[in-house]
């Protein structure tokens, strides 16, 4: 396990459960983890506090000794200035096109419903989409095979194709845990405006979430990919198991980091880090370049919730599209509050009363903002980033310009997640 420098300020204890936690679950239902090469990158995070929000500057070590390499392959390419979002314009474009095409019911209702987090303005950046096309072209590599005459235009079209599937039905999936969760949460607004529960109410936004569920499933059959099958049907399991973890957890289990990281997991990360293995999958490569696709996609999901919950209690309603505060107010705790919970044992207490009345929340909020939790939760999504970037640059050399510029912009996607502040 690779941890920079820049930890070496958290407690050993912490680490320790942290660490223990990622590689005990490296076989199914839990999170996977694989061995691969080290490299000891470091993250350096400087800060200064304003109230309770930190900010940062992101020390990149780690993103420069990767770019070094191509680098040398290609002067020219490693001084350019990627966007990883331009690099898959065009075929975004086309996916959320046939996205509003696959939502079409014959209920007129049920398709307006359906539909409504894939109308123009409202489709959000597609995070996961762009993530997903990067990948596949960062592992267009040549296969072990025998020499045998270029692959037909014709098959790596298709495999291109089947490889936008996976990204259309990460993204059905996506959006309907959205839904099913807007409806857990009693949620008001979503992106910026109104929640389709508010809108539409809690029936129509559950039966909204079951349809482009069973949309996904459609097009998941199509593939005719029983492994690529097995690994979405699994996300979809783990998204109901986070969600009944929230919702069940006992007192002690809401004050568990170990529990709480195997939550997110399932709520967050098993979705972008099985599909970013049916990518690889779908292309023919082996079982270890996969497992370098699954951690990438898993460290990734990881080091976005861990920033999620950051600015849950750092950003404003703005900004978010959501109220802050929003975790806590609903008795959810996060990573912070866990952190916090370290330096100051008699938060245990106060967490394990619920936080149901208004004064708790007044002063769990007061011991936060007087630990290092919010700092703490930042470096550990750090590391996840770290490590999310060792896996790409852990994958198979190749010369080809698009696979590396696809490398860079998939590294520099673990930077913006860090740095983001919505």
């Amino acid at each position: 396990m690779l941890f920079s420098r820049g930890f070496s300020r958290l407690p050993k204890a912490t680490f320790n459960r942290c660490s223990k936690w990622l590689l005990s679950h490296h076989r199914h239902p839990h999170p996977q983890d694989h061995h691969h090469r080290h490299r000891h990158f470091v993250l350096s995070p400087t800060h200064r506090v304003l109230g309770c929000r930190e900010t940062y500057s992101w020390g990149s070590p780690f993103l420069s000794g990767v770019r070094h390499q191509i680098h040398q392959e290609s002067s020219s390419l490693a001084e350019e200035q990627l966007d990883p979002f331009s690099l898959v314009a065009d075929e975004l474009s086309l996916l959320a096109d046939r996205l509003r095409s696959m939502v079409v019911a014959e209920v007129p209702k049920l398709a307006s419903a359906a539909e409504y987090f894939f109308k123009m303005g409202v489709e959000g950046k597609r995070f996961r989409p762009t993530v997903l096309l990067l990948m596949a072209t960062a592992l267009n590599v040549p296969l072990p095979r025998p020499a045998l005459a270029e692959v037909p235009e014709t098959l790596s079209t298709e495999l291109r194709t089947r490889q936008q599937c996976i990204a259309e039905i990460t993204e059905m999936i996506h959006v309907a845990s959205l839904l099913h969760d807007d409806v857990l949460d009693d949620a008001e607004t979503r992106r910026g405006i109104g929640s389709l529960n508010i809108m539409m109410g809690n029936k129509v936004a559950v039966l909204a979430g079951d349809f482009l569920l069973s949309r996904a499933c459609v097009a998941l059959a199509s593939l005719k990919n029983t492994e690529v099958v097995s690994l979405l049907a699994t996300v979809v399991e783990h998204l109901v198991t986070g969600e009944t973890m929230q919702m069940t957890s006992t007192s002690e289990q809401r004050v568990s980091m170990e529990y709480y990281l195997q939550k997110t997991y399932y709520k967050t990360a098993s979705l972008i880090s099985n599909s970013c293995k049916a990518i690889a999958l779908l292309a023919g490569q082996t079982a270890e370049v996969s497992m370098l696709a699954f951690e990438y996609g898993k460290n990734l999901g990881l080091a976005f919730q861990l920033i999620d919950d950051v600015l849950d209690f750092t950003g404003t309603s703005a900004s978010l599209g959501k109220g802050s505060l929003s975790d806590i107010r609903h008795g959810i705790i996060t990573a912070p509050i866990l952190f916090a919970i370290e330096e100051f044992p008699q938060l245990d207490a106060v967490v394990k009363r619920g936080l149901d009345n208004p004064a708790d929340i007044d002063l769990a909020l007061d011991y936060l903002g007087k630990s290092r939790g919010i700092q703490r939760t930042r470096e550990l999504a750090m590391k996840h980033a770290n490590l999310a970037a060792e896996a790409i640059d852990s994958l198979p050399e190749s010369v080809d310009e698009d696979v590396l510029r696809s490398r860079r912009a998939l590294i520099d996607l673990t930077h913006r997640v860090i740095t983001r502040t919505k």
